[in-house]
């Protein structure tokens, strides 16, 4: 599966009290990604708040993911688990439901040798046909892989085909070009890298930036690939500064208020996230009212 460009990230909206995802609001969140241009849409990842989703509601949000952009651009389902037998399980599920790729990440709380993040990797692929993103994101999820672990990985396991990185270490994007020889496609994670990582041979730009800026980040892609250093670099500008908002104050916490802020209500994040404060708002309110 060839992909590359944005891959932009849903929050995943709740009714008013929490306790129940709210599917129509998703649609309305997932359009907002189509209209923003990106070239895939990944459910079910840090901004979608799939840690704090039981079974069912982890399976409605994928089904209805899939269902609802109805082929118009690739469906990625995220899946960070404890266990290898639930990561099978979700990857069977994802393909059921005619997913067209799985983002697959080590999630732990032991720590875990090359060895057993080898194995939970090679047990997915062999349940599931959907190609596998391999995601290394330490931050989240406790497990930090190394470029030439991953690149292992692509090699020796029969779906995993790409890369998705997310320490903010540009040095490992320039070891996975080099090492693969410009043949292993890899997609920066960092929001605040996009610039340096598409300059330094990403595919594209996984982020939940397009849930409220728009096509500015598709706009810079755009850009870099097609040679315009300078435009890219004012582009990246414009947005860095939300771009590190976002992240610093928590991924879904900030996006929900950004999109209550544009009169799109998708809830607060579930507890123990807490939404944004007063005066975070505010400086939300302004970045936006300079970017859209």
């Amino acid at each position: 599966m060839n992909l590359s460009g944005i891959i932009g990230y849903p929050v995943t909206p709740f009714s008013e009290n929490n306790k129940q995802v709210n599917l129509a609001q998703l649609g309305d969140v997932i359009d907002t990604l189509l209209e923003a241009k990106v070239d895939a849409i990944a459910a079910l990842g840090s901004a979608g708040e799939a840690a704090y989703l039981n079974d069912d509601e982890w399976q409605q949000v994928a089904d209805y993911t899939v269902k609802h952009v109805a082929g118009k651009v690739p469906v990625i389902i995220g899946i960070a688990e404890l266990t290898t037998d639930q990561a099978v399980k979700y990857a069977q599920y994802a393909h059921h439901i005619g997913a067209d790729m799985i983002m697959l990440s080590p999630f732990s709380y032991y720590k875990l040798s090359e060895a057993e993040i080898f194995q939970h990797y090679e047990a997915v692929s062999s349940a599931s046909p959907l190609p596998i993103m391999v995601y290394n994101n330490p931050a989240t999820c406790g497990v930090d892989m190394s470029p030439e672990f991953m690149l292992n990985m692509v090699n020796n396991i029969l779906n995993a085909s790409m890369i998705k990185e997310s320490t903010g270490d540009i040095e490992r994007m320039h070891k996975l070009y080099s090492l693969s020889e410009g043949n292993v496609p890899f997609f920066n994670g960092c929001n605040h890298m996009a610039l340096e990582a598409l300059n330094a041979g990403a595919s594209g730009w996984c982020t939940a930036a397009p849930c409220l800026i728009g096509d500015k980040p598709k706009q810079l892609f755009e850009a870099v690939r097609n040679g315009e250093s300078d435009k890219a670099q004012k582009l990246f500008y414009q947005q860095y500064e939300f771009l590190e908002f976002i992240v610093s104050s928590g991924l879904a916490a900030a996006v929900k208020s950004g999109l209550s802020l544009q009169g799109k209500a998708v809830g607060n994040p579930r507890k123990p996230l807490l939404p944004l404060g007063k005066l975070a708002q505010q400086q939300l309110q302004g970045m936006l009212s300079n970017l859209t």
